[in-house]
């Protein structure tokens, strides 16, 4: 599906400005607000918590919407790690995730790295990796634990 050119948004200001409204897409479960926040680039990526690769757009968009198939995923960031340059920026966040099953609301505790370039139509998210955090303790950034990948 051939995305449509979006005019400069307001979100498009800063890396900020766009993580904030990728974070309120996913609370929406707004897929075109979503992926308006991603970069019209065929080699964007994203990985979910033992998910697979997903690379480009189209495979990006149809994991979300699977996702928001099941209704929208409320998630509050911290511990928000910021570096920037003129033309790129690195935020590693605390994800905490709720989404609400048929057996109730489950929590979990993740730890993403969001990827920002900024382009003609401003900063836009170039990569998303999130993956376990374990629990608030694990992404305080005092735990102890050395895991070799």
């Amino acid at each position: 599906m051939p995305r449509t050119k979006l005019p400069v948004s307001p979100h498009g200001g800063s890396p900020d400005e766009t993580e904030a409204m990728f974070y309120e897409a996913l609370q929406k479960g707004d897929v075109d607000l979503l992926m308006s926040c991603w970069a019209e680039d065929d080699e964007i990526v994203c990985v979910h918590p033992g998910g697979s690769r997903l690379m480009g757009a189209a495979a990006i968009r149809a994991a979300f919407e699977g996702m928001f198939a099941q209704g929208s995923i409320r998630v509050t960031i911290s511990q928000v790690h910021r570096v920037q340059s003129v033309s790129s920026a690195v935020h590693n966040v605390a994800e905490r995730v709720e989404i609400m099953l048929p057996d109730g609301l489950h929590a979990a505790f993740l730890i993403a790295t969001n990827v920002y370039h900024r382009t003609l139509e401003g900063w836009r998210l170039v990569a998303h990796h999130a993956s376990t955090g374990g629990s608030p303790e694990g992404i305080s950034g005092t735990e102890t634990t050395q895991l070799l990948h």
